[in-house]
């Protein structure tokens, strides 16, 4: 039995052979011995972070960015092409640069003196104790190494809960589970936490939702030039770099469209980043505190926008609102939109921009606007989780007359 080639990167991170054997750690050009033992080639590079192997957030830093960008072509292609559908233009895929990551949910653990705070490992549910990280951006990695010592402090030996992280206009915004202060000093010992990094806000959640620690100034993300209040925990496009690439994307598929709309519009990221002079733009969205928060800003600018608390997988919008729509962009959740684009389907619009962080239910949504007349025009592969196997991408389907 002589030694294997890696040729591709499967689904979940493994190299491939011709043969079809999966090979974990291997890059494309890697050889690979009868017993396994890999010979690293010319795309197989040393990982930066000393967690590489055990913490579950990168699997991929062993791939250049050659092989990396062409691995999150592959993913966004692949489901497509198992559907019988090529885009006419699959533009260069677009990768974040490290460290530029900017939200993170991290998980921790105190018993005694002993603070474990991380993310879970690869392939299990324990948890790695990160110390170093090159994916987020540097401020997001100073407040996660302050958070550690904030729980290593909190008069109780034994907590556990979740960390959600944001980097925002005003700083790093924290809201931690598990923690329950109970007298004057554990909120004086939170604030003062605050003020000490300089955070644009810390929340705690008992469960009952969060509750603002500290806020001295109201915490924002901007859009297009727009600022938006910003609750705890929001969503938000993984770096700003990205969130540049998708916007840029979006900008050009309704390019001439005067009437559009934003659906799953969460905070506006989208809605904002589309508005010019004499466009009108509909945004719907079922997360009430984002669809608040997106009325609020839209209105205090006076900006065309009408926004709509509204649950498309329940309720999508219908042909009647549709046909008088020029484009719309949407950008669902991993399960897709597959009410919303049959309700496309049956419309007359001619220009849907379709956002996806799911390359499998969005190629399931892609085959049934095709079998309505649409053509898939163009796909940007976007990989704003730099070294991870989660991608993004954006496109654009024209009707065909």
């Amino acid at each position: 039995m002589s030694d294997e080639l890696i040729v591709r990167i499967a689904a979940r991170g493994d190299g491939v052979t011709a043969s079809g054997r999966h090979v974990a750690g291997a890059a494309p050009g890697d050889s690979i011995a009868p017993d396994g033992r890999i010979t690293p080639g010319p795309h197989h590079v040393t990982p930066p972070c000393p967690h590489f192997g055990s913490c579950g957030g990168c699997s991929l830093q062993h791939l250049d960015d050659a092989s990396l960008a062409e691995f999150v072509r592959d993913r966004v292609t692949g489901p497509l092409a198992a559907k019988g559908i090529v885009a006419r233009e699959v533009r260069p895929v677009h990768l974040s640069p490290p460290r530029s990551r900017r939200r993170a949910s991290l998980r921790y653990v105190r018993k005694g003196g002993q603070v474990t705070l991380g993310f879970a490992g690869q392939g299990s549910h324990d948890l790695v104790d990160v110390r170093a990280c090159e994916i987020v951006t540097p401020r997001l990695h100073d407040v996660m190494m302050a958070v550690r010592k904030l729980i290593a402090q909190w008069p109780e030996a034994r907590v556990s809960g979740q960390v959600e992280l944001a980097e925002i206009d005003q700083g790093v915004d924290v809201l931690v589970t598990g923690l329950a202060p109970s007298t004057l000093a554990q909120h004086e010992q939170l604030a003062e936490f605050a003020r000490g990094h300089a955070l644009a806000r810390l929340s705690i959640d008992q469960g009952l939702g969060p509750e603002t620690q500290y806020e001295p100034v109201p915490a924002t993300v901007t859009f297009g030039g727009v600022d938006v209040r910003f609750p705890p925990a929001s969503f938000l496009q993984a770096t700003c770099d990205g969130e540049a690439a998708l916007a840029a994307a979006a900008r050009e598929a309704l390019q001439g469209c005067p009437m559009i709309a934003d659906l799953f519009a969460g905070l506006g990221s989208f809605a904002f980043h589309l508005g010019e002079p004499g466009r009108k733009i509909y945004a719907a969205e079922a997360a009430r505190d984002a669809v608040l928060a997106l009325k609020g800003a839209a209105d205090a600018r006076q900006l065309p926008v009408f926004t709509d608390h509204r649950d498309l997988f329940r309720n999508p919008v219908q042909r009647d609102m549709l046909d008088r729509l020029d484009g719309l962009v949407l950008d669902p959740p991993r399960a897709g939109a597959e009410a919303q684009v049959a309700a496309i389907a049956g419309s007359t619009l001619k220009r849907v921009c379709y956002v996806s962080c799911n390359p499998a239910t969005f190629a399931r949504d892609a085959r049934t606007l095709c079998d309505a007349g649409f053509v898939l025009d163009t796909l940007w592969p976007v990989g704003q989780f730099r070294w991870s196997t989660h991608v993004e991408l954006a496109s654009v389907f024209v009707r065909q007359s």
